[in-house]
């Protein structure tokens, strides 16, 4: 039987690895699989919590049921704070009296070794424990120093170094949870409680209890706790947590709402369309846990990079100690400095120098109403040379609008779209649409007719009006202006209204570009992203008048599905990473193909969630440049993040030559990496769009 729960204590990588052992060792226990980035933990198999908890309990790791809140401690009231805060007064009387009676007497070694079993008594016990097995890690590395220290005499040095560790551990708790909180305000969203109206009677329920096609009552100023579609009632519905759109959406009836999301002013009655596990903030959420449990590129290399590192480390620790204290004489000084050595070499800054960053970075675009579902795809982004976008749908707005009016004679623009409109108002053809939704209002009309492949006619005010083609118009001898000819070159669709006398005039249809769309082509090559290009199964005419008015670099046109496939590959060629923007349906395969696959409005599309990379939870470019940034961010400091942890160590390291390596310096330096690139990680919550 699979279960999930969730962790609280779960700070290092390390103490996950040996978690994840310690159940997977537990018997009834068949697979066990743990998520450092979510705090999550998946087992198969029959385990009590009690159970769970003691085999974290090295860490003092808490285990809840995954429907169940964790209960966040403030940082003041945590376990480690308070033992810190007590080491740090015993450490201070200690070093008080060891100026006053010196450092090795009784009063001043019970001090440090009370501020020591304080601040250090869940390190040891470990460290001892893993020492015990030879699993080399963090603590048995600590454990085995502040044991050397104490073994010749260091106990104020030994003091200091497991007070700093303690701050350092108790730091780095606050920091990963800092950087996990995206995903418990995401599981926040939506009310765990609703009312529903059964049988005429309304109920409150847990959502896990509500079922498809029940009827879910919002009122205003309420979140709505459930996915379905509006069956009566109007309201404005702010869709940030979801989409990232600031501007709420007026929803009426048979619009789609979804869990999460806050009613602001009207009641709506909701039919709902999914249980709770299949909601979309719910498939949000799942997304972005396993994309934070995935391992990005770099993050591979350094895990592989530790194991070596570590042993090497040791080594060095040992030949540190033993060879210039074999040469000199002087073994009190050589083995104090191969003990320091084991505490500077300490590889957790190292470890936590990507998960860090990549946790925060895919938090903070879950909140932007972006979701990247993995580390592979936030680093691959960052290095795109290319962007392909589909056309329909993604540059434009995938639906036609009217983009001129052209009036013959005296009459006006109003009343050339309300004489068309009032004959297509009885027409179902998608150009017939776009006129009527453009008129201001429409004449009663008799004896209409349509005429396959040319266009309609109706009477109107006692005169027979016709709609249709610029070539039916010419049939019935009437002049075309050279306007209208061009506006046709150009790729749009030009219907002709006139009488049986006259052209009234023309009235050219679009599919419309996006008004966002030029300038994000504009931001993207401010970006160093100079290759724009389009790929569409439209007429190359319309297309090459899009691409112009655009911007975008190359287009390709005429374009069936797989030779949009055809193409990706092609650039992939050319330019090397390429990216794709579609709306995730009917550009799955070239999805698939391109370097990274950008999905449009996923927010209302389930194969977009399943089929991108990365989709776009509203139907929004402007997050393109917004994503392709902070991918760029956490590539940059991801790299800074691995100089400045093994930077401080070499530095630290070199300090051997002379003999000046401290116990205290090497902590300082490991504690300082590790904060080091966890509040530099952090910096990644700052990116906005």
């Amino acid at each position: 039987m699979v279960k999930t729960y969730r962790l609280e204590n779960l700070s290092c990588t390390s103490c996950a690895a040996k978690f994840e052992k310690n159940i997977q060792s537990l018997p009834d226990v068949k697979n066990v699989n743990l998520n450092f980035g979510a705090s999550k933990l998946t087992i198969d198999g029959e385990v009590t919590i009690e159970a769970l908890e003691k085999a974290g309990a090295f860490d003092h790791i808490r285990v809840y049921p995954e429907k169940e809140r964790v209960k966040l401690v403030p940082f003041y009231q945590r376990r480690q704070t308070i033992e810190t805060a007590l080491s740090l007064l015993l450490l201070i009387a200690g070093i008080i009296a060891s100026f006053q009676i010196g450092e090795t007497h009784p009063w001043s070694i019970a001090l440090f070794g009370s501020s020591m079993a304080i601040g250090g008594y869940h390190m040891f016990w470990t460290g001892l424990k893993n020492l015990s097995t030879l699993q080399f890690d963090m603590k048995t590395l600590m454990t085995i120093a502040i044991i050397g220290a104490v073994i010749i005499g260091e106990w104020r040095e030994g003091a200091v170094v497991v007070f700093l560790f303690a701050v350092s551990e108790a730091l780095e708790s606050f920091s990963m949870n800092k950087a996990r909180q995206s995903i418990r305000s995401l599981m926040d969203l939506a009310p765990a409680r609703a009312l529903i109206q059964r049988g005429g009677e309304l109920v409150e329920l847990d959502t896990e209890d509500i079922r498809i096609g029940d009827v879910l009552i919002v009122k205003p100023g309420q979140k709505i706790a459930m996915d379905g579609t509006v069956l009566r009632g109007r309201s404005a519905v702010n869709q940030a947590a979801i989409t990232g759109e600031s501007i709420p959406a007026v929803k009426t009836a048979g619009d789609e709402v979804f869990a999460g999301t806050l009613n602001d002013e009207g009641a709506l009655e909701v039919t709902v369309t999914k249980r709770v596990e299949d909601t979309t903030i719910a498939k949000i959420i799942h997304l972005v846990e396993e994309a934070q449990a995935e391992k990005a590129p770099t993050q591979k290399f350094i895990d592989q990079f530790a194991k070596y590192y570590t042993p090497a480390i040791i080594a060095i620790a040992f030949f540190v100690a033993l060879v210039p204290g074999f040469l000199t004489g002087n073994w009190e000084l050589w083995v104090y400095q191969g003990l320091a050595v084991l505490v500077v070499g300490c590889p957790c800054a190292l470890v936590v120098s990507t998960p860090v960053a990549i946790v925060t970075a895919i938090g903070n675009a879950a909140r932007q109403g972006v979701l990247i579902k993995g580390g592979v795809h936030l680093e691959e982004t960052g290095r795109i040379n290319a962007v392909a976008f589909d056309k329909t749908g993604t540059l434009t707005k995938g639906y036609p609008e009217v983009t001129d009016v052209l009036a013959e004679g005296f009459i006006s623009k109003e009343e050339l779209l309300t004489l068309a409109a009032s004959v297509e108002v009885m027409s179902q053809h998608p150009l017939a649409r776009a006129i009527t939704k453009e008129a201001a209002k429409v004449y009663d009309s008799e004896n209409f007719n349509s005429v396959t492949g040319k266009g309609a006619y109706a009477d109107i005010k006692k005169e027979t009006i016709y709609v249709g083609s610029l070539n039916w118009a010419e049939e019935k001898g009437l002049r075309i202006p050279e306007k209208a000819r061009k506006l046709q070159e150009s790729g749009k669709s030009v219907t002709a209204v006139f009488s049986q006398m006259k052209l009234l005039g023309v009235i050219a249809v679009a599919d419309a570009i996006r008004t966002e769309s030029p300038s994000i082509i504009k931001k993207l090559k401010a970006m160093g992203i100079g290759e724009t290009i389009m790929l569409t199964g439209d007429h190359p005419a319309t297309a090459a008048a899009i691409a112009e008015e655009i911007g975008v670099t190359d287009v390709r046109a005429g374009l069936m599905p797989e030779d949009k496939l055809s193409a990706i590959k092609e650039l992939k060629k050319q330019y090397g990473r390429v990216a794709m923007v579609g709306d995730g349906i009917n550009d799955a395969p070239a999805l698939a193909a391109s370097s990274i696959g950008i999905a449009m409005g996923g927010a209302g599309t389930d194969a977009a969630l399943e089929t991108a990379d990365i989709a776009l939870m509203a139907d929004d470019l402007e997050k393109l440049p917004y994503t392709i940034r902070l991918s760029r961010k956490t590539l940059r400091i991801i790299k800074e993040n691995i100089v400045f942890a093994l930077g401080l160590k070499i530095i630290a390291l070199l300090l051997i030559i002379p003999g000046w390596l401290t116990l205290w310096i090497a902590i300082f330096a490991d504690m300082g990496a590790t904060l080091l690139v966890i509040l530099n990680a952090l910096r990644l919550v700052k990116v906005q769009k």
